[in-house]
């Protein structure tokens, strides 16, 4: 027999068995597709006010018509699906942000080109923050051009985080 304190009885009723996000994300992709959108995440937050957020993007961006578009297109599917197991969330849809960092294969070639902002977990040459042109992503490491004279090849698991370089001119 289970004994409650205080504090377990804080979590009595909070977290819920969902289906897996990669199961829901993998029934998401057709009906992204169908309404021209790449799911590219999904994130599921319990708590009191869980949450099930799906990341989509595109080429030329996400605005908020689009949001509505694929949410409405996948509400009803969702409820099929039933990723809650009948359980109440809410259901979001958003653009990936801005400064969203890069994770896959896809994310780092549409760089290519692009200035960055790179984080390191330790210092390289003296530094943890690098700005510079994505030169080239293999598989282990990025290549970005710092300046005319400056060159650097990063290995990945070194990477804290790397994005798109936001200048507010």
């Amino acid at each position: 027999m289970r004994t409650a304190t205080p504090f377990s009885d804080l979590f009595i009723g909070v977290f819920m068995k969902i289906k897996p996000v990669e199961e829901i994300k993998d029934f998401l992709i057709p009906i992204g597709e169908s309404v021209g959108v790449e799911v590219v995440e999904v994130e599921f937050k319990q708590g009191k006010n869980p949450s099930l957020t799906v990341y989509i993007d595109r080429d030329g961006g996400i605005d908020l018509d689009v949001c509505e578009k694929f949410h409405r297109a996948i509400d009803e599917p969702l409820d099929e699906l039933d990723p809650t197991y009948g359980e109440a969330y809410t259901l979001n849809c958003s653009s990936l942000g801005l400064d969203r960092p890069f994770k896959t294969a896809k994310d780092f070639e549409k760089n290519i080109g692009n200035e960055v902002e790179v984080k390191l977990y330790a210092p390289i040459k003296g530094k943890k923050y690098y700005e510079g042109v994505l030169l080239d992503a293999r598989d282990t490491n990025v290549v970005i051009k710092v300046d005319d004279k400056t060159t650097l090849s990063i290995e990945k698991s070194a990477i804290v985080k790397i994005n798109k370089l936001i200048t507010l001119d």
